[in-house]
């Protein structure tokens, strides 16, 4: 973040030279991509160094074919360990019958759990599609770090049943 400047950009002009809107600028800050340094009077301004973090982002996008929201992501794994750990196990982790389910039961069981997420989730006035949902990697804001619910295995301790991380989800409580 730079120094405040004579030779900065207000948010209307920085989003005037760089094509990015004034509410796509306060999101990307927000967010954390680009911090730019305030006024006395509490006014962004955008110097030089913003600028060029706000065009090699845009190239960035073009390139990889990205949205802000996953390099967002990106930016909280870089910053939260757990997350990362939690999305590797996930990432990692096989699917596999339960022990205590039959092999002729696990259709039902998968499905009576989904059901209940639903509910749980239409209880809470959660739509599972929107990226508010429940951990969902695009809800940049959201931080479930305090919410017990969306421990891993790895943070309570707990291991499922084919002794990988047991991820306790909603489902756990319903």
């Amino acid at each position: 973040m730079q120094a405040p400047t004579a030779e900065a950009l207000t948010i209307n002009e920085a989003a005037e030279t760089t094509g990015w809107s004034a509410r796509m600028l306060r999101y990307i800050e927000r967010v954390g991509l680009v911090e730019p340094a305030r006024s006395s009077s509490g006014y962004r301004l955008y110097g030089p160094p913003e600028l060029q973090r706000l065009r090699t982002l845009r190239e960035l996008l073009d390139r990889f074919d990205l949205g802000l929201g996953e390099v967002g992501f990106a930016l909280r794994l870089r910053r939260e360990s757990r997350l990362r750990e939690s999305i590797d196990g996930w990432l990692s982790a096989e699917p596999a019958r339960p022990e205590h389910v039959a092999a002729e039961d696990w259709l039902s069981f998968e499905q009576d759990k989904h059901q209940r997420l639903l509910a749980a989730s239409a209880d809470a006035g959660r739509d599972l599609g929107h990226p508010s949902a429940i951990g969902h990697p695009t809800a940049i804001g959201h931080s479930s770090a305090a919410d017990p619910r969306h421990l891993t295995g790895a943070e309570s301790g707990a291991q499922s049943e084919t002794g990988l991380p047991a991820f306790t989800s909603i489902m756990e409580t319903v």
